[in-house]
């Protein structure tokens, strides 16, 4: 017999759920792994534009050269940008979403550090730099624009959407979790 005021002592299921564990998507990574070597190319873009409009502003070689290495700087900064993906970037610049006008832009770059090349003046470590950076950025150009035409970046944004939804659902079950050993913490103690 239970009197007014008594808890009944309910036997309550308990559910041993541990936080799932997933493994990294290989084809996520690989993905992260491009757009690291994309930024990477694209900063040393960045370091070998400066170097070189330094060289023509203070040489004065060419003040045309130097204005269009400082482009070169900007619009290299934007790539790198454009591989965080940051949703602001994304929303200013929607085409920069689809893999072939990434590309575009990245081999647009590559491009442009490569032009006016001035083999004579130029010390031979900064024309060597220029080259790796400008052929890096255009072989990461080239795979985006291939990719993108393969429809590689479309998969990519579903899987991306997929893992957000598994991270959001094992936070919410972590989440109900807690609050049911809450309410079993005041089932006892009642």
């Amino acid at each position: 017999m239970r009197r007014e005021g008594e808890v009944e002592n309910v036997a309550v299921p308990v559910l041993t759920c541990s936080r799932l564990r997933t493994r990294p998507n290989p084809f996520l990574w690989l993905c992260r792994c491009l757009s690291f070597v994309t930024s990477f190319s694209a900063i040393l873009c960045i370091a070998v534009n400066v170097l070189s409009a330094i060289r023509s502003f203070q040489h004065q070689y060419d003040i045309f050269d130097g204005i269009f290495r400082c482009y070169a700087v900007f619009i290299a900064c934007f790539v790198v940008l454009a591989e965080t993906e940051w949703s602001f970037i994304i929303k200013f610049s929607k085409v920069l979403e689809y893999w072939v006008g990434r590309g575009m832009l990245q081999i647009f770059v590559a491009v442009m550090t490569r032009a006016f090349p001035d083999y004579k003046g130029e010390p031979k470590e900064l024309i060597l730099l220029q080259n790796i950076a400008c052929y890096m950025l255009l072989t990461c150009g080239v795979i985006y624009v291939v990719s993108g035409i393969l429809g590689i970046g479309c998969l990519k944004r579903s899987l991306q959407k997929q893992e957000i939804s598994r991270e959001q659902a094992a936070k919410d079950l972590e989440e109900l979790e807690r609050r049911r050993e809450e309410l079993e913490q005041l089932l006892m103690t009642e």
